[in-house]
């Protein structure tokens, strides 16, 4: 029978982010919340196999390379996730169900079925709070500057069995400000499919750091979701930055001098 230790201590769980630090005087904060697909040794792999925990439903793949790149050309702060969304999704607050997912598209999440409270808990406190407080404190630091939050994920070009279309969405919370200006300055000649809340929005519960962070700080925010099959290489990646980057740059400086 498989054995699950959902009761390990909070501490043997190892760092839930990282940061990669920038000037003081940083204007835009990157964050990239599924940016890796570790479960800690203690949670027995959750009962998935490795095919699985490779797979999009425990992170978000290419993600974090668009990310590092995108705080190197913006030369701003980023922080990012270090453990499974499949052991708690950094994107959920902790009273979300989908913080901590029995299922996950069409796949089964063993290790996450039946979950004690105590457990939960445990997942919030070794794997959410350290995150929340990590990005809360270095938004609280550059008040003076920061302007602009930009969250970084990858979705899956075919989910459910069903194949989409958009390559790039352009989603928001709150406010929709940055996103709305976003679409409507799209560099010349750009073409990629580029759409408004695609193919997630707010009402699937994916603004909590946008609106958390972002909006209660009033910053300016956005969420981008790229199709994971454009970014599989460096190269992918480091192209995607590159285009994005100056992008941003530009909507920031021209709609909101």
């Amino acid at each position: 029978m498989l054995h699950m230790n959902t009761d390990t201590l909070a501490s043997d769980f190892g760092p839930s982010f990282a940061k990669t630090p920038s000037a003081a005087n940083a204007e835009v904060i990157i964050v990239c919340e599924h940016a890796a697909n570790w479960i800690p040794t203690q949670l027995d792999a959750l009962g998935l196999d490795d095919e699985v925990r490779q797979s999009h439903i425990a992170w978000d793949p290419g993600a974090l390379g668009v990310a590092r790149k995108l705080a190197e050309l913006l030369q701003g702060p980023l922080i990012e996730g270090c453990i499974s969304r499949l052991v708690y999704d950094l994107n959920r607050p902790p009273e979300s169900p989908t913080a901590i997912p029995a299922t996950s598209e069409i796949f089964d999440v063993p290790g996450n079925r039946d979950l004690s409270d105590a457990a939960r808990a445990q997942r919030v406190e070794a794997v959410y709070e350290p995150f929340r407080a990590a990005l809360a404190a270095e938004i609280a630091a550059r008040k003076t500057a920061l302007r602009l939050m930009v969250t970084v994920h990858s979705f899956t070009p075919v989910y459910k069995g069903e194949t989409r279309a958009v390559e790039l969405g352009l989603l928001h919370g709150r406010d929709d400000r940055f996103a709305q200006a976003m679409l409507a300055h799209q560099p010349e000649g750009l073409q990629w499919n580029t759409r408004l809340n695609e193919p997630y929005s707010a009402s699937d519960g994916v603004a909590h750091t946008l609106d958390m962070h972002g909006c209660d700080n009033g910053l300016l925010n956005v969420m981008l979701e790229i199709r994971n099959d454009l970014i599989a290489t460096a190269d992918q990646q480091d192209h995607w930055a590159a285009v994005l980057a100056p992008w941003i740059r530009a909507t920031l400086e021209e709609r909101f001098a």
